[in-house]
């Protein structure tokens, strides 16, 4: 059986309700969604235009899919010493008919933070934010795969290379190392396409924005000159049916998607 994945960062739910239709479309016709910038909260507000409640909404569209929520930092009002239980991070969904070996949370970027606030304009610090990926181990035809899903750190500013960033590809590169089966490495990595900290991950993988000549994984909504932050990267061994970009505008990301055995 050949398996389907889509990756997307989605914005903090910006574009909640074409968002939430588009993910209607893939429910149960993708084995496995990795989506990056996802608010979880017992809440139900938008906040600086984001949704804070959006992992709820997700998880009633698929409900045919087990949930793993990766926070990176939980949202906390610094002048009341009030947190809010609104958590920020990755969220993999993985149908349940297919069987999972493993899964875990790693941080490439400093640990996850009760303290930290997402919203620079009253505290500063936007950009001081934990990083992490979430990992799991899928068994598909007596095969087992690692797909691993990322949101990169990032500084304000262009997409370069940071000291945080290329320790980050370090970190990603020797935890990858650990495993002989086939490995995908998707998401929101906040890096040009040029940067050593991509050229170090493709030391060992196969970048598919390059492989296809993919020319921008950003939306109508992006108005920034930046073109690329969205990559998949596969190890040699995924044998890839089907690659691409899918023009859907519901983030200021498009998504991309993989079909592969």
């Amino acid at each position: 059986m050949l398996m389907k994945l889509v990756s997307l960062n989605i914005w903090g739910g910006q574009k909640h309700n074409e968002l939430l239709e588009y993910i209607k479309t893939l429910n149960g016709k993708i084995d496995i969604i990795c989506l990056q910038e996802v608010f979880k909260s017992n809440v139900n507000t938008i906040s600086n235009g984001s949704k804070m409640n959006i992992y709820s909404d997700l998880e009633k569209i698929l409900k045919d899919y087990k949930i793993f929520f990766a926070p990176t930092f939980s949202n906390y009002d610094l002048k009341t010493k009030t947190n809010f239980g609104t958590l920020f991070g990755e969220a993999t969904f993985v149908k349940n008919d297919i069987k999972i070996i493993s899964e875990k949370t790693i941080f490439t970027y400093k640990k996850f933070d009760e303290k930290k606030i997402l919203f620079h304009d009253d505290y500063g610090e936007y950009w001081d934010l934990p990083r992490n990926f979430h990992y799991v181990i899928v068994k598909n035809n007596e095969k087992e795969f690692l797909i691993a899903n990322l949101h990169g750190f990032w500084k304000p500013g262009e997409k370069g290379d940071t000291k945080e960033s290329l320790e980050q590809s370090d970190k990603i590169l020797a935890f990858l190392n650990n495993f002989n089966c086939p490995k995908i490495l998707c998401g929101d990595f906040n890096l040009r396409p040029e940067t050593e900290s991509m050229k170090k991950l493709e030391g060992k993988m196969i970048n598919l924005i390059k492989k296809y000549k993919v020319k921008n994984t950003r939306s109508k909504f992006y108005s920034r000159d930046e073109k690329f932050a969205d990559y998949i990267l596969v190890s040699p061994n995924v044998k890839i049916q089907d690659f691409k970009i899918i023009d859907e505008h519901v983030s200021d990301h498009l998504p991309l998607y993989l079909e592969f055995d």
